[in-house]
This record gives C-alpha cells, sequence and structure tokens, in this order.
C-alpha cells in the first residue's frame, strides 16, 4: 500500500535524486523509494554487525639481515638482482 506524504529535500539530495531518474528513465518517486530503502538496509547491516570488531594479531618476527626501511634490499632478496 502506498501512502502520499511530503518532503522537503536538500538541494543537493534533489539533483541526484532528479539525475538518477533521468539518467534511468524511471519515475521519481521510483527513484525515492529505492534510494531510501538502499540506506535503510545499509544502516540495517552496519547495525546488524556490532559496532565493533577485533582482529587477533600474532607476531610473526623478522627474518635476521632483513632490513624493512630497505625495499630494494627485500625486493631483491625475493625476487633476485635480475628484477630490474
Amino acid at each position: 500500500m502506498a501512502l502520499r506524504t511530503t518532503l522537503t529535500l536538500e538541494e543537493d539530495v534533489m539533483d541526484r535524486l532528479r539525475g538518477e531518474a533521468q539518467r534511468t528513465g524511471r519515475p521519481f518517486k521510483a527513484v525515492v523509494n529505492e534510494a531510501i530503502r538502499a540506506g535503510l538496509e545499509r544502516r540495517a547491516l552496519r547495525a546488524s554487525r556490532g559496532a565493533s570488531f577485533s582482529i587477533k594479531t600474532f607476531d610473526m618476527g623478522l627474518k635476521a639481515g632483513l632490513e624493512l626501511d630497505d625495499i630494494e634490499g627485500l625486493l631483491d632478496r625475493l625476487e633476485g638482482a635480475q628484477r630490474r
């Protein structure tokens, strides 16, 4: 069941909605409804994921002789001096 209502849209939102309606050739109200649904679905998805997450990290160490500040040296050891 469709309900009729009045919305006050900010100019940038109105421009984007009109542009999408023109680009796709679809009615303005269909574009508005799709945009609202998409926004509500994204919000619900974020809420269902929870506010935060954590990642378990491990110290993998660094082999002796490797310097992380020497990118060229690392590439030479990984790919060989002929890589250039």
